[in-house]
Parts: C-alpha cells; structure tokens; sequence
C-alpha cells in the first residue's frame, strides 16, 4: 500500500476560476450600481434651488460642463463595461473548454473516477463505471458500499475515512460485485479535494480493473509450484512441505510420516512404442488415479485398537517430480505398517488397465518409502532415501516395495564413488584389454580371441562384475567399448601377421545392452573397423541372448545393419534366455555360444547334458557354429569334442589374461602350447 498526500490538481484549479467570475461579476454589478447613483444623483442636483446662479449666462455655462462630464463618466463606465465582459466571456469560454475536455477524458478513461463529497456521497460517476461493472449512475447512487466484498468493505470504508480525516490517500485492492454476479478485482486509489483555504471538501477516487492481472499473478505463482501436464505439485513445493512435516516432526515426537517414491517400471517402453503424447496422457491418468486413491478419507486408515474402532485418517501431498516418479507424502501415520499398506494400494490402483486411444495398458510401479527419523534433518536427504530404496525395490524385481535403511545409502554412496571413480579411470587409461583365448576342439589350437575389459585401479583390480554394470547403466560403457574395440582390432592384427594361419586368428567383442540401443551402432563399428584397418570377415559382434529377443523387430533390423559391414554375428550366453526358434532363424547370426551354466554340469548332471546336446544339434541344424564357454575340466572339453562342438574358451586353457601373456602362448606350438599353459594358469577372475 502506498500512501499520497496528492490533491486533485484540475479540480483545484477550476474552482478557483469559477469563484473569480462570480466576484467579478458582483463587483462590475455594484460597480454599475454606484455609477448610476452618481449620475442620477449628478442630474437631479441641477434641478436644486442651491445650486442655481444668480447669472443665467454663467449657469448655462456651468450646466454645460456638468453635463459634458456625466457624458464623459458614461462612456469611461459603458468602454469598462465591455471590457469586462469581454473577460467574463473569455473566462467562461475556457471553463467550458475544460468541462469538455474533463467530460471527454473521463467519458473515455479506461479507469472508473468517481467525486465523493466530504459526508460520503458520491456526486460523480464516469462512464466506465457502467462499461466495466454493469451498473447505471442510479445503481451506483443508491448503496455503493453494497457491490463490494463483504469481506472487504470494513476496509474500503476505513481508507476513505482516513483519507477524509487525514488528507493521505491510500491505494488499495479489494473485490466488487459485477453486475452479472461475478467478483472483478479492483485496484483503488483516492486522492482529496482540498478548498481554498486548504480544508478537505472531498474525494476524488480512480478504480482501475486488475482482475486479468490477478489471475495472471494467480497462474504464474501455481505454475511455479506445480507441475505443468498432471497439475500435481512439483519438486519445489513438495520439498517445502517435506521441510513443514520435518519441523512439526521436530517439536512434536509422536508425529510420524513418510515419504512414498513411485517409479512406473518400463515407461519409456510405453513411452517409445506409442509415442510420447499418449505418454503423456499416461502420466496425466496416472496422476489422477493416485489422487483419487489418496483422498483423506482413503488415504491412511486403519482401526484404532480397542472398543473405539472410528478409523484414523492422515493428510497426504501427491507430488510429480518429473519425469514417469510421482511422491506421495503421508503424514499422521500411527505405524510404519500404515504406509506400507497406502504403497500395498498405490500398486493394486495402478494395477488396473489404462485405455490409451483404444488400447489398453498395464503397468506395476516400483515403491520407495523413507520414514522421518532422528536422522533425517533436511527434506532433500530424506527425498533422496525413498528414491534410493525405489531402486533396490527395481533391482529385486520390480512391482514391488522396499523400506529405506541406512545399509541403502552405504551401497548408494559406494555406487557413486565407483562412478566417479571408473570415469577418473577412464580419462586416466586405468582399463585395460585382457584377451581370453578360443580354441578349436578338433586341434586344440588357438583360432581367436576374446577381448574383455579389465580394470586395475589404483586399489587392485576390479571384478567386471562390479563396475560393468555401473558403466551400461551410466553409458560409461560406450566409451569403454570404443576404446577396447579399436587397441583389440589392433592388437589383432600384429598377432596375425606374427603368427599366419588358415582362417585367420579372429577377434570376438561383446555388445553392450547401451550399445545395442544405439540408433548409429553399425555406422560406428564399421567406423572403428576402418581405422584400424581390421578385415570384419575376422571380427565377431557377441550379443547376448536377452538384448536380442528384449525387441525381436528392432534386434532383426540391427542385426540386419551389423551382418552388412561383413562382421560375424555371435548370440552370446545362449539358453538363459527366452529365444524364439523362428525369431533365432531370422537374425542371420553365425555362432551360439552355450553359457557357462550348462557347461558347468553336463559332465555331473544327465539333464544338463541333454540340454547341451539339444542346443548343439539345434545349431548345427540352423547352420551355426558352437562355442562352449567357461570348459574347467578335462571331462568337459572330451564331452564336447564327442557332441560336435567346434569350439571352446575356459579356464581349462586360459583365464583372460594380458596381451603379453598371450604373444607368449602362441609364440610356442599352440597344440603343446595350451597344454602348457594350463598347468601356470592361476587366478579366479571370470570372463
């Protein structure tokens, strides 16, 4: 509010000139007045016996006189006359120029002015009180007080006293009544009508219309607190309430809540499948059946224990931080098994299908809960442990529900140093190529490699099952594979220039899951194949089994890309998955790589066995080689030999181990060499 001591300058200015005419012309009519007194006066002298002389001659020349000066007086008196009429007349003129132009601005003003006498009443109402408001003058001379808010009129009707008591105007906003019955917005500014001698005759009041105003203050303050496609409450408001709940948390010990993290599992399937306005549309049915499953009379109830079985109902604040999460915060549980069951509902709600343009969708969620503690004195950490336990609730299967415990952040806190660590060890070269030989079960010789990635950091080395799932999901892995494909391609062929053979020696590079999403992944390997000058008829592309039948169409497609540069196509850890016969026969792939579990037990266990022989015969059917991974024993490799198996890699003829480890191998004879070797080969590290 701002306070103006701001007379009303034209109001001020006419009043003045108005009482200068009245006075002029009372003053030219008691002048006129008095003239006329002195002349008659001045004529009826003459006719008085006094004044007679005695000399007729002499008084015929003295009446002369007198008469040529009453002449004289009359026409001095007749020239003011005029002239003083002549100013009226110029005075009127301009008075009338300005009630005009005060009638045109006002009548075209985009603000409402009103006059106000001292007692209160209004003497003057603009035009565009009715344009704006809907009422006529009657309307507005009647109860003016009556249109506005009910809720703002004690404060109206206190500016307009003060500004009568105190001469400050005082500008501010309230609500009237449109004529229609709706509330406009009002911004109000009253400024006092002083008299000549300074005291307050009344006011003069401007009403300016800020309703579209208010409404756009409105939008942008929702819009910076919610969420623009579901209207939900977005991370800025949820982290403020979060902070509220802490607080109250804090000076009350009884008072409990949580904080739910959903994630919808596998949306960006949806999302990429049907587009991302249907997903969209997705989240926005999503966000309105969680809202209807946590009204407050559904969210948390539970019967008291006892006679009294009235349920206990909780507040609860419904939140999309972005993307496919949403954040229910729960407050006033009784015990942590109250948000368990609100995440139980969350998941039989989201259960039910979504009809999305006539096809209908399912989906399960991922649940994080995070309950306040002693601990958890900041809203951010405590957001942030209900998301860590929504990815342990991914990673033990999905649809399901975890409880945060400090365990959870131990492992998220080692997970981001590794991270950070693996990116430090790339931009360092702290990854190396270890290379596992491939061997020929007709021969026994050496025909190939594959190459893995190894990393010896500044602690010793690390197992590729700790850091290569980090590096996929983090897409650290593309990086590394570039790097290992291009030393290997190299590597490879010094070796077959060193060591000749008919076929060559080949190169086998596995395809990560990030990799194989890749929309240009054909266009970079044979990038990768043309720099290093590699042959790809040498060079085999291992995919693994659940990467290629995740998408059968897309994996057909990639495959078809890849096979076009000459490479030779691999289906690596073959029978863990779920391969389609038909969908198998489609790819154009090259080899089946029989996964170390089956390996491990044919030789202890017929079953497995079978299923070994039933994948070799399969194989050869379609017209693919075989390779058996991870062979340890003597009675493995002679059971492989007997079903056909052409090829094999294992401990039993090297763990991955060096470039200089393997220039060693096959610079001696490979048939004796593997042999040899087998009996030095130490160590537990898995390919």
């Amino acid at each position: 509010m701002h306070d103006e001591r701001q007379p009303a300058s034209s109001t001020e200015t006419v009043l003045p000139r108005l009482s200068q005419v009245e006075s002029r012309e009372w003053w030219l009519w008691g002048f006129a007045v008095t003239v006329t007194l002195v002349l008659t006066f001045g004529i009826l002298s003459l006719t008085f016996p006094g004044f007679h002389l005695s000399n007729d001659r002499i008084y015929a020349l003295n009446l002369r006189e007198w008469v040529r000066g009453l002449a004289a007086l009359v026409l001095l008196f007749d020239i003011y006359t005029v002239y003083q009429n002549l100013q009226l007349q110029r005075t009127r003129r301009q008075l009338a120029e300005r009630d005009r132009l005060f009638q045109l601005i006002s009548e075209n003003a985009a603000d409402m002015i009103a006059v106000v006498d001292k007692k209160g009443n209004r003497i003057y109402n603009s035009p565009a009180y009715q344009k704006i408001l809907g009422y006529s003058q009657d309307d507005l001379a009647e109860s003016p007080l009556e249109q506005i808010h009910p809720e703002d009129r004690a404060r109206v009707h206190g500016a307009a006293e003060k500004a009568r008591i105190t001469g400050r105007g005082e500008r501010l906003e309230y609500r009237i009544r449109h004529k229609n019955g709706s509330w406009l917005v009002l911004e109000s500014t009253a400024s006092v009508i002083c008299g000549a001698k300074g005291e307050i005759e009344g006011l003069v009041v401007v009403n300016r219309d800020i309703t579209e105003r208010k409404r756009a203050e409105e939008m942008l303050a929702h819009n910076a607190f919610h969420d623009g496609l579901t209207n939900l409450a977005n991370r800025t408001l949820l982290l403020d309430r979060l902070g509220r709940a802490l607080v109250t948390s804090s000076r009350h010990a009884d008072f409990r809540f949580a904080v739910l993290f959903i994630d919808i599992d596998g949306f960006k399937v949806f999302n990429d499948s049907l587009g991302h306005a249907a997903g969209d549309d997705l989240l926005i049915q999503i966000g309105r059946r969680l809202t209807a499953s946590l009204r407050r009379v559904d969210t948390i109830s539970r019967p008291r224990s006892g006679e009294n079985k009235e349920p206990i109902f909780g507040d609860d604040t419904l939140a999309r931080p972005g993307g496919d999460e949403f954040v229910v915060l729960a407050e006033e549980l009784r015990e942590p098994s109250d948000a368990i069951r609100v995440a139980e509902r969350i998941q039989e709600r989201l259960a039910l299908p979504f009809d999305l343009d006539g096809h209908e969708i399912v989906i399960t969620a991922s649940i994080g809960i995070a309950f306040n503690s002693s601990t958890n004195s900041d809203a951010q950490d405590l957001l942030r442990d209900a998301e860590i336990a929504m990815y342990r609730a991914k990673q033990t299967g999905k649809a399901h529900c975890e409880v945060f415990d400090n365990a959870m952040h131990a492992g998220a806190l080692k997970r981001l140093q590794l991270e950070t660590d693996l990116r430090r060890a790339v931009e360092q070269g702290e990854l190396l190529v270890y290379y596992q030989p491939i061997v020929s079960l007709r021969d026994g010789q050496i025909v190939g490699f594959e190459a893995l990635t190894r990393w010896q950091s500044p602690k010793g080395l690390v197992m590729p099952n700790d850091f290569i799932p980090v590096a996929d999901e983090t897409g650290i892995i593309l990086s590394i594979n570039r790097q290992l494909m291009h030393e290997a391609c190299q590597q490879l062929l010094s070796w077959q220039q060193l060591f000749p053979s008919n076929p060559p020696l080949s190169l086998s590079v596995n395809i990560s899951p990030k990799q194989f999403a890749q929309a240009d992944l054909a266009a970079q390997i044979g990038q990768l194949l043309q720099e290093s000058g590699m042959d790809p008829r040498f060079v085999d592309l291992e995919i693994t089994e659940t990467i290629a039948m995740a998408d059968a169409e897309k994996s057909a497609g990639m495959l078809s890309e890849l096979k076009a540069l000459g490479v030779g196509l691999d289906i690596d850890d073959f029978g863990t998955g779920y391969s389609s016969l038909s969908r198998l026969q489609s790819f154009r792939v090259d080899t089946l790589k029989i996964d170390r579990i089956f390996v491990s037990r044919m030789d202890s266990d017929h079953e497995t066995h079978e299923i070994v022989r039933v994948i070799i015969n399969l194989a050869h059917s379609l017209g693919l080689k075989v390779v058996a991974e991870g062979v340890e024993t003597q009675a493995q490799f002679d059971l492989l030999r007997k079903l056909g198996c052409e090829r094999a890699q294992g401990y039993l003829f090297s763990k991955p181990v060096d470039r200089d480890t393997i220039l060693k191998l096959l610079a001696t004879n490979r048939s004796e060499a593997v042999v040899a070797f087998r009996s030095k080969a130490a160590g537990s590290s898995s390919a």
